[in-house]
């Protein structure tokens, strides 16, 4: 007797393959589902190789629009950078993919949704995060004592799919895996990954366009040289990633603090999204108040968080998210930019609306500006600098 019906989060890859079979070997009723986000795979030889596993019914969603639209363009709006450095091309994705994940599993009837993520990691959090936010009921391989007990590491996984006949990308001599979507690609190699000091494999003239954005978000990409334009939300990423990738832009090495309290090094590629946050950054600074981007700096902060932590549900990220968009109201404008081995170069911009007044900022015109006002106002910024070093009791006599 069935023990009831799973949606598992399918990749196709070793592990998502082995816990299939693992699932259905314990009474379990599976639907393979998997989410289209940009990654280069071959999804009909997926759905059939789910169907041969035993997989009641297979999904194959194509999440690309909505994943640009819905979850990175409000990355971009953030400027969205996690520890200084991680464009959180995974984190984004999470709960894209575990929103369809429940829809499906509501349409279906399911008990359970399920899915392959390591009990060590982050993406085990940001799947369930958004799952309990939306459906009830979770399986998670990884921590259930009869699975990784049996299953202590990769060769396990692997000597099981071989006794029940499941075909593999991953081999003892290469036991590597890769995540990767429309907003970046991330390694994962126990041998070198692992290893914090050993450098990882190298894989490279000049790119000229034109980003036009309104409220905060691309809305045209033009080739200068070319003169073609790309103008929705998929084809200008799509777009971007292919001739920032061509040129080496968006790759770093870092080792990043995970949410449950590890270290780990993560290496990624993300060409488009690092293109775009450049621009974004140049014309936010460009049109908006200092004060303002003040405080929206401090809740991009917050935001790269919660992605991160998997918080995208979460009545907070819901807020900041509001917070963030409205203060992109007037980041509108046009931002030129070259891509050259790696580098991202931000050659000008306009807007009509940018409070960037020529007349008065120009050394050669006075403008509508009194510099005797400067004396005041050095004056009381001063007082508060007097009273601390007098407390301090600084003296500069020899």
């Amino acid at each position: 007797m069935s023990k009831g019906t799973v949606v598992l989060a399918y990749s196709g890859g070793l592990d998502t393959s082995c816990i299939l079979v693992w699932l259905k070997e314990q009474g379990y009723d599976v639907i393979a589902y998997l989410a289209n986000i940009g990654q280069d795979e071959d999804f009909d030889a997926a759905r059939k190789k789910a169907e041969s596993l035993g997989a009641k019914k297979v999904f194959v969603e194509d999440l690309r629009a909505e994943f640009v639209e819905e979850f990175i363009w409000p990355s971009v709006q953030a400027n969205a950078i996690y520890e200084d450095r991680y464009l959180l091309g995974t984190s984004i994705a999470r709960p894209c993919i575990a929103r369809r994940q429940v829809l499906i599993a509501r349409q279906e009837g399911a008990q359970y949704v399920a899915h392959g993520a390591t009990g060590k990691g982050n993406d085990q959090i940001r799947f369930e995060l958004t799952c309990y936010a939306l459906y009830p009921s979770i399986l998670a391989p990884w921590r259930i004592p009869e699975f990784y007990n049996r299953f202590k590491g990769r060769k396990d996984l692997m000597d099981y799919a071989q006794k029940h006949g499941i075909p593999v990308p991953a081999t003892p001599k290469a036991p590597w895996s890769m995540d990767a979507n429309l907003m970046h690609i991330s390694g994962s190699q126990p041998r070198v990954v692992r290893k914090s000091d050993v450098r990882a494999a190298d894989s490279f003239g000049a790119f000229l366009s034109r980003s036009v954005l309104a409220a905060g978000v691309p809305v045209k990409v033009t080739h200068l040289k070319e003169g073609t334009s790309k103008t929705t939300p998929l084809q200008i990423f799509t777009y971007l990633n292919e001739i920032g990738g061509r040129h080496g832009v968006g790759r770093i090495d870092i080792v990043e603090n995970r949410f449950i309290g590890m270290k780990c090094r993560g290496i990624y590629e993300t060409p488009g999204g690092t293109i775009l946050y450049h621009a974004h950054l140049d014309m936010e600074i460009f049109t908006m108040d200092r004060e303002v981007r003040r405080i929206k700096q401090g809740l991009g902060i917050n935001f790269s968080e919660l992605v991160y932590n998997g918080f995208w549900y979460s009545p907070e990220c819901e807020f900041v998210r509001h917070c963030i968009a409205k203060s992109q109201e007037n980041v509108e404008g046009k931002v030129q930019v070259s891509v050259l081995k790696g580098h991202v170069y931000i050659l000008g911009r306009e807007s009509p609306k940018s409070p960037y007044n020529e007349e008065l900022v120009s050394m050669d015109v006075q403008g509508d500006y009194n510099p005797c006002d400067a004396s005041g106002f050095i004056k009381i910024n001063a007082v508060r600098l007097k009273e601390y070093n007098r407390l301090q009791n600084y003296s500069f006599r020899s």
